[in-house]
């Protein structure tokens, strides 16, 4: 574990079907094996906490009540976020050079390193599952 842990989020971007299409069966599964292999190191180093795909189906909410809502997924759903893995960390760094062994970067996925803060601009209040749970 890092000595001054700090929580990162990598997004992973164009990341859905139909980036994959091209790939055999046999090229997809054993994809999904390099990728399970490099979560599941990160997890036994206790750096990787959390991770999961997301649904392409989206829905976004805008206007000042919420009134305005759109359904998706949409045309640009290459910059849409299908999933996201939680790190515990020690730096940006760290947390970029975990994303660069990404296995899927060989085949268009994009990953956006992004430090979660305790802090809000705004003043909103940090809330966790870990504190929700106590």
């Amino acid at each position: 574990m890092p000595t001054n842990p700090t929580p990162y989020i990598l997004f992973f971007r164009n990341s859905g079907p139909e980036n994959y299409q091209h790939l055999s069966p046999d090229q997809r599964q054993e994809l999904m094996m390099r990728w399970n292999t490099w979560y599941d190191r990160l997890a036994n180093e206790g750096k990787a906490v959390e991770g999961q795909p997301l649904e392409l189906e989206t829905r976004v909410v805008s206007g000042t009540r919420g009134e305005r809502v759109m359904d998706g997924p949409f045309a640009e759903a290459m910059e849409a976020i299908g999933g996201y893995v939680k790190l515990i960390v020690s730096s940006l760094d760290e947390a970029t050079e975990i994303a660069q062994r990404h296995p899927g970067l060989d085949y268009g996925l994009i990953i956006e390193v992004r430090e979660l803060t305790e802090s809000c601009h705004l003043g909103v209040q940090h809330h966790s599952a870990e504190a929700l749970a106590i």
